[in-house]
C-alpha cells in the first residue's frame, strides 16, 4: 500500500505528525523510538510492560483507523514522566464501540475487542473532534 500511494515514513522524531496514510508498524516504530530516547536520556531501564502495553494499545488505535477511519491521518507519540502517550488520528467522525463477544444467534464474534483493549490497558482515553472531520484518540499508558 505505501508504494501504491507513495506514502512516506514519519520522520525521524516520534512527536511529529503530518500527512498520512501510515500503518500500525509506523506508530509502533515510533513508540520505541520515543521510549528509547526517554531512556537514554534519563539513564534509565524502560518498563517492559508498560512498553508491551503501549505496542498494543497503538495496534489497536492504528488498526482500528485503518479498519474503521478510513486510514491513519497521523500520529504522535511522547514518552514522559506520566508514561507513554499515543494519539492516532482517522477521519471518521464516529466514536468507536465495543462489540458484544457474541451476535444474535449465540456465535461467538471474531474480532471487535480492540476498543475494550485499548480502554483497559490505558490510565486515560480522550477523544477529540478534529477541525476538517475525523477524531484524534489519544491514549496514556503509564509506566512504574
Amino acid at each position: 500500500m505505501r508504494a501504491k500511494h507513495g506514502t512516506e515514513r514519519p520522520a525521524d522524531t516520534p512527536t511529529r505528525t503530518g500527512n498520512g496514510p501510515w500503518q500500525p508498524a509506523d506508530v509502533r516504530r515510533a513508540i520505541r523510538r520515543a521510549v528509547t530516547r526517554r531512556c537514554l536520556d534519563r539513564g534509565t531501564d524502560y518498563d517492559e510492560t508498560a512498553l508491551a502495553d503501549a505496542l498494543l494499545v497503538a495496534s489497536e488505535q492504528a488498526s482500528n483507523a485503518v479498519l474503521h477511519g478510513g486510514g491513519v491521518t497521523g500520529f504522535t507519540v511522547v514518552a514522559d514522566d506520566a508514561g507513554i502517550r499515543i494519539s492516532v488520528s482517522d477521519r471518521n467522525d464516529g466514536l468507536p464501540v465495543t462489540m458484544p463477544r457474541f451476535d444474535a444467534e449465540g456465535r461467538r464474534r471474531i474480532g471487535g475487542r480492540g476498543w475494550s483493549i485499548v480502554r483497559r490497558l490505558s490510565a486515560d482515553v480522550r477523544i477529540v473532534p478534529l477541525p476538517g472531520g475525523g477524531k484524534r484518540i489519544t491514549a496514556l499508558v503509564a509506566t512504574r
